[in-house]
């Protein structure tokens, strides 16, 4: 085989037009501790606080603790093959996850890697998981509804598009089930997702992600999704990321609602990583900065100037209790940084009353002004009802002979509580909570048997469906009541028309 002269010295024109003489000078340092998550380095002398390092196995860690003779860092991913004496390297960047609309219907873990086993996501855009919150200029009032189609919700504690609204309440009392119905209800609102689920069982998300699938809500959903397996410093960093990829949204004038299943793991999460950084432990070993770990995150959930486009974030973090304890240390917290709470009452929860909201404990800061005016008008006694019926209630099993106003209330507190009942993955528009709310405080609803509740609200429902479209039109557009006395004309054909089978 001949050798030509000109291929050779073309080969070697090619490599020499590519040559680069550029020095490249990379800082690394030496591993002297690694395990549980963690890893301290020597020799990294002039890293940044939370930059992002990489190992020489290829996984990545971040800088928390800066010390005089080492730097700790927590390891993201695998630790058990990276060795004393290996090598770290800075990367001079903080550390990112892709965001975009390549994210959406996608399950990602914390680092924004794809778990869901449907192949690569082909996005060009990342965003510090870590970022500034809005200032106090950048921000306007909440006064857009964020409607979740659960009754007990958008009539007593409203949700407004920007605000923080804490679910809060006992293991296994309905906490992520109101979370989903929420999800599902902005099917069609122009609203993305983002359902973050810190330390859940693998099986639960899994769970979680079919329900969304078979209602068709992982078409505008982000699953962010760090399981118990998962080191410590992924739990931790799992909300921040969840964060960035709804900010994405939010600062290009969209609509975003994000999850946070749940922040108490959160916080167990960065205890455990504190405790072996030995940072000194304070109430409840956790560390002194355990508020400013969820104040920074959830201070970034607002709604925009229009200057900045008029997008939002509505955060609905969840914080499970031990036995209803909400003076607990990280219930109180986060209490203190949300514009509200939904308190779930396990004693409700298993007496039937699903949602079990307690009306008297849960709050909207936002109240009112996060509300249609039609839902204003029907809901303004409902709260005040609702709490005058649980103090009579406990009076009233001590004695039989009551005057007729105390039995009044009792049974309009009855037919409250069973209207305010709803099923599983059945989130109401608002247009029919308004229909059935009206019913209710006008008084159609005092003598229907308790049990017939159910069926007299379904049989209104296609009632209005069939005959009177144009009443749930108006309510859908404007917002308003429609003409009162054509409401309450067919409201009240309706109730004559129902036949009551159930007892009292």
């Amino acid at each position: 085989m001949s050798i030509k002269a000109e291929e050779i010295s073309a080969l070697i024109k090619q490599q020499l037009a590519n040559y680069q003489d550029q020095l490249k000078v990379d800082e690394v340092g030496t591993v002297t501790y690694v395990g549980d998550g963690i890893a301290r380095a020597h020799g990294l002398d002039n890293v940044m606080s939370s930059e992002l390092l990489e190992f020489s196995n290829g996984s990545y860690g971040i800088a928390q603790n800066l010390e005089t003779n080492d730097v700790g860092i927590i390891v993201l991913g695998r630790f058990d093959d990276i060795r004393e004496g290996d090598t770290v390297k800075r990367t001079g960047r903080i550390m990112e996850v892709p965001v975009g609309e390549e994210m959406v219907g996608r399950v990602v873990n914390p680092l924004g890697q794809p778990v869901d086993g449907l192949g690569p996501i082909h996005t060009t855009r990342t965003r510090p998981i870590e970022s500034p919150a809005p200032g106090v200029m950048q921000r306007q009032s909440v006064t857009q509804p964020l409607q979740t189609g659960l009754k007990a919700i958008d009539a007593l504690v409203p949700i407004g598009r920007g605000q923080r609204e804490l679910i809060i309440g006992d293991r296994k009392t309905g906490k992520t089930s109101i979370a989903i119905d929420t999800i599902l209800n902005q099917k069609g609102q122009n609203t993305i997702c983002v359902y973050v689920a810190i330390g859940q069982k693998e099986s639960t998300v899994r769970t979680q992600v079919e329900t969304l699938r078979k209602f068709g809500a992982l078409d505008y959903t982000i699953v962010v999704e760090a399981g118990p397996s998962e080191p410590a410093p992924m739990l931790y960093i799992a909300p921040y990321a969840g964060s960035a990829m709804g900010e994405d949204f939010m600062y290009r004038g969209q609509h975003v609602l994000i999850i946070f299943d749940d922040l108490t793991k959160q916080a167990a999460a960065y205890r455990e990583i504190s405790l072996l950084l030995r940072r000194p432990p304070g109430r409840e070993a956790y560390p002194g900065d355990v508020f400013y770990l969820h104040s920074r995150l959830l201070e970034r959930s607002a709604k925009l100037s229009d200057d900045l486009g008029g997008g939002s974030m509505t955060a609905m973090p969840i914080i499970e209790t031990q036995a209803g304890d909400i003076s607990a240390y990280i219930p109180t917290n986060v209490i203190s940084i949300t514009d509200g709470q939904i308190f779930l009452e396990a004693d409700l929860f298993y007496s039937g009353t699903r949602p079990a909201i307690d009306a008297g404990n849960s709050v909207s800061r936002v109240g009112g002004a996060a509300q249609i005016k039609a839902m204003k008008k029907v809901a303004g006694t409902l709260r005040t009802d609702l709490a005058s019926y649980r103090e009579l209630e406990s009076f009233a099993q001590f004695g039989s002979d009551l005057d007729e106003a105390t039995q009044s209330k009792l049974n309009r507190g009855r037919r409250t509580v069973e209207v305010l009942k709803q099923p599983l993955h059945k989130p109401l528009p608002v247009e029919k909570q308004v229909i059935i709310l009206y019913a209710l405080t006008r008084g159609y609803l005092d003598t229907v048997p308790v049990d017939d509740i159910e069926r007299y609200q379904n049989e209104l429902f296609d009632f209005f469906d069939s005959s009177h479209a144009d009443l749930l039109e108006t309510i859908r557009t404007t917002g308003n009541l429609p003409d009162e006395d054509a409401l309450a004309a067919a409201v009240k054909a309706f109730s004559e028309s129902f036949t009551p089978t159930g007892k009292n």
